[in-house]
């Protein structure tokens, strides 16, 4: 089962930046078409930016421009580059395979507040 780590989240003022990273200890993660999902209470989980293992990307309209999503298999880590940060982008992040194979990690927690 393919399992993925997050980490970077924390508490950010609006207009401001994280980077968030997603570890994976697998031999084909080079392979792995992949995106960065979020979820708030109550609400579905939602793709916020996909990357295929050639590194083309795509984002939700929401974060495009804002975010930017990248990959470097020779650490097997992909990361999502967030700014200009705003209240609604409030969540948990979490990574996983694109589309998604039912298997999640912990998430981690993206506040945006003054």
């Amino acid at each position: 089962q393919v399992q993925f780590v997050e980490s970077g989240g924390g508490l950010v003022q609006p207009g401001g930046s994280l980077r968030l990273s997603c570890a994976n200890s697998g031999s084909r993660f080079s392979h792995y078409v992949m995106g960065w999902y979020r979820q708030t209470p109550g609400k579905q989980r939602e793709l916020v930016a996909g990357i295929s293992s050639g590194g083309t990307t795509n984002y939700a309209n929401s974060v495009q421009g804002r975010f930017t999503i990248s990959r470097d298999d020779a650490k097997n880590t992909m990361y999502l580059q967030m700014n200009s940060l705003k209240p609604e982008d409030t969540a948990v992040y979490y990574c996983g395979l694109l589309p998604p194979n039912g298997s999640w990690g912990q998430g981690t927690q993206v506040t945006v507040s003054a």
